[in-house]
């Protein structure tokens, strides 16, 4: 990978001034150690994880008894050791320590539509927060919610969900969410596997200026349930229409007769005062380090989504960690994250509270108006902007912030859920804000976390993640399980237990049959485990640049393991192919040869003993793929990447297919081009699931030319 200073575009002002190299001296003076950089404090963090992970406990302040042992050091990521044995705490009493009635903990802010131009900002300070959290307890307990019940949500991301998910943790019960844009079926394959006694719902959603009823989909849902013999015991109703239950005719809204409103609920939490101590205090559930906080779900693209549990304490930990260690986020913060309720980075998001800064939710279209979001940075003094690289990607096509916005107030951005290409760095830069950081990010589900990310006391280079996180040891590795060198991709890999591997895929031991905990143990050892003796395989193609700076190198994600390409038996990830496209074929691009969307992916040939290249690309309405334009193309690949990279066919297509989280699905297509039957495929995680059939079809002629 060449290396140049120009690669250089974002240098902290006073980087011995971060919390990172605040952290270092610490390390320093408590171990009488020498730690001169970053990454000398990355090597000491993965190397000596118990003291580590024991002194991030103590430095970021947790609420809670810190136990007597923290790890075993010498334990391997597939034995999943217990955390921090005898530790009793809270997630949600860590995420409330701030009670103050004059600091804003949320803002809600909702997309406008036609009839509803000027939506009002919502607003709850900490104080007004803790005293709902404080209600709902109190209504859970009346309610006969135990520890390790199931409490889920099917709801749009607003001030109530984060109360619920708040007040679920405070009492010992475990929360599951999906987003109010997923279809019935998919959250039905998600809740079925759990369980849930009580679900949370909104009675509509606004999306692309355009408001929505959520009931007829929360009926087919519960309709489902029932099917199955699962019948939540309480069902309640965040009214985000504005309009009471009795003003509405029951057969226009779908209203079930056993269902309750919101307001209704929270009543009887505040004539019970149960779960409050004299003073009014939440009596908070203090669990071990290892109890279960939340269910989140893989994408589930090519079966049921898999139900991945994480613990309380691995959850508050690593996102103390991130926040406060590496991102030096502070209470006067204002940190929004545009995502959903299902995707991990609302988790993300609301931990954020365990810092005390104030996080702005918002409900809607991220793209119908491209402005809006920027408005909502000058508008609220918004600090932190996180979203997708796909927003981004969207984003450069047709609109340039910093034209028509002040952005005075940012300081970070954070970018995640797939790579994002260099001349996307560009375009922040250039576009948005000239003095930002950059984070590109990138952790998952899995983890709900992150693996390699964002250092305010790290400069950010062109195409790169700024590092490896604090305590996360993470390695490339070859298809043999040999750690590949700097600038060599191979596959991610975590050779050290971390805190936030998850327990386990839902049933865990105590929660279900045996036969059916046993077979979520082999799941989840499957899932992780089962590639490499020992280490966490993460299922992502990297590259870990050469150190500099200190930064004990940085980190290019390639794709996903599965969609990397291999012909002739030369492994590369579909991101080299995508660099390209973006750099040379973008609307931003000096040419009338424009690529909007594409896809890569390996197609078997020789009975399976090869493979070839073929780049399925989206145009410009009225705009056909030229043989001049494929030939253009091919050329700027072999060019800035290797012949080896150029692909054997590039065929036009009228969408690439994406999960409803936005993400490319580069392995789903892989196995429709090899011969995967549809009816592998969960149609509901996808956001276009129609266009499938085009590459059915197109998939049959394919494999007739390679006689596969």
């Amino acid at each position: 990978m060449s290396i140049s200073s120009s690669d250089l575009l974002h240098q902290p002002a006073n980087p011995h001034e971060s919390s990172t190299h605040q952290f270092l001296s610490h390390i320093n003076a408590k171990f009488e150690l020498n730690l001169a950089s970053y990454v000398d404090l990355y090597k000491w963090s993965t190397a000596h994880v118990d003291a580590f992970w024991g002194q991030v406990w103590d430095h970021v302040n947790v609420l809670g008894s810190k136990g007597t042992h923290v790890v075993n050091n010498a334990a391997l990521p597939s034995e999943n050791p217990p955390w921090f044995n005898g530790a009793a705490l809270n997630w949600a009493e860590n995420m409330l320590y701030c009670r103050s009635a004059d600091k804003l903990a949320l803002i809600q802010a909702t997309e406008p539509t036609a009839t509803n131009p000027n939506p009002p900002l919502r607003q709850a300070t900490y104080f007004q927060l803790y005293n709902l959290v404080a209600d709902l307890v109190s209504a859970f307990l009346q309610n006969g919610i135990r520890p390790g019940d199931r409490v889920a949500s099917y709801s749009s991301n607003n001030i109530e969900n984060v109360a619920a998910c708040l007040a679920t943790a405070a009492v010992g019960a475990i929360w599951v969410s999906a987003a109010a844009d997923f279809g019935p079926q998919g959250v039905l394959e998600r809740f079925e596997q759990v369980q849930p006694r009580f679900i949370f719902a909104v009675d509509s959603v606004v999306y692309n200026g355009k408001s929505h009823q959520h009931l007829p989909k929360l009926a087919t849902l519960l309709s489902g349930l029932a099917a199955k013999n699962i019948v939540p015991e309480k069902v309640v109703i965040i009214q985000q229409s504005g309009a009471s239950q009795d003003s509405i005719p029951q057969t226009q809204t779908g209203w079930g007769d056993d269902w309750v409103a919101w307001d209704a609920f929270l009543t009887d939490g505040q004539a019970s005062k149960l779960g409050r101590t004299t003073s009014g205090e939440i009596e908070w559930y203090k669990s071990s380090f290892d109890h279960p906080l939340w269910i989140l779900f893989s994408s589930g693209t090519t079966g049921r989504p898999k139900p991945i549990v994480h613990r309380a304490g691995g959850m508050l930990l690593q996102a103390k960690k991130e926040f406060v260690i590496c991102g030096d986020l502070q209470p006067d913060d204002v940190f929004f994250y545009y995502t959903t309720t299902g995707w991990m980075m609302w988790n993300f998001l609301i931990s954020g509270l365990g810092v005390g800064c104030t996080l702005v939710l918002y409900d809607g279209s991220p793209l119908k108006d491209p402005s809006y979001l920027w408005k909502l940075v000058d508008m609220l003094g918004i600090t932190i902007f996180g979203t997708s690289a796909k927003y981004i990607d969207q984003l450069s096509k047709s609109y340039r912030p910093r034209e028509h916005h002040s952005l005075a107030s940012l300081r970070q951005i954070y970018s995640t859920g797939s790579p994002l290409a260099p001349p996307l760095f560009d375009y922040v830069y250039e576009h948005i804000h000239p003095n930002v950081l950059l984070g590109s990010i990138t952790g998952g589900t899995d983890i709900c976390s992150l693996f390699a990310g964002m250092c305010s006391a790290l400069p950010v280079y062109r195409g790169e993640i700024q590092c490896r996180m604090l305590g996360m040891a993470i390695e490339s590795y070859s298809s043999s399980g040999i750690p590949t060198p700097p600038g060599a991709s191979g596959e991610l890999v975590c050779v050290r237990p971390f805190p936030c591997m998850p327990l386990g895929f839902w049933p865990l031991p105590g929660y279900g049959k045996s036969e059916d905990v046993e077979a979520a143990a082999k799941r989840f050892h499957q899932a992780y485990f089962a590639e490499y003796d020992g280490v966490w395989y993460h299922g992502d193609h990297v590259l870990i640049t050469p150190s500099r700076s200190g930064n004990g190198g940085g980190v290019v994600m390639l794709g996903r393991s599965d969609g990397v390409l291999n012909p002739g038996g030369i492994r590369f990830g579909s991101a080299e192919l995508y660099d390209v496209l973006d750099l040379c074929f973008s609307s931003t691009a000096s040419t009338e040869d424009v690529v909007t969307d594409y896809v890569a992916v390996g197609q078997k040939t020789d009975g399976g003993m090869d493979e070839r290249v073929l780049l399925f690309v989206k145009l410009p309405d009225g705009r056909t793929l030229s043989e001049e334009f494929q030939q253009n193309i091919k050329k700027e690949i072999r060019a800035r990447r290797s012949p080896r990279h150029v692909p054997a066919k590039i065929i036009q297509v009228t969408e690439i297919p994406y999960t409803v989280n936005g993400k490319r699905v580069e392995v789903l297509v892989k196995k429709i081009i090899n011969g995967a039957s549809l009816s592998t495929v969960n149609l509901s995680t996808l956001a276009n699931p129609s266009c499938l059939q085009f590459y059915v079809e197109i998939g049959q002629k394919l494999r007739e030319e390679v006689g596969c």
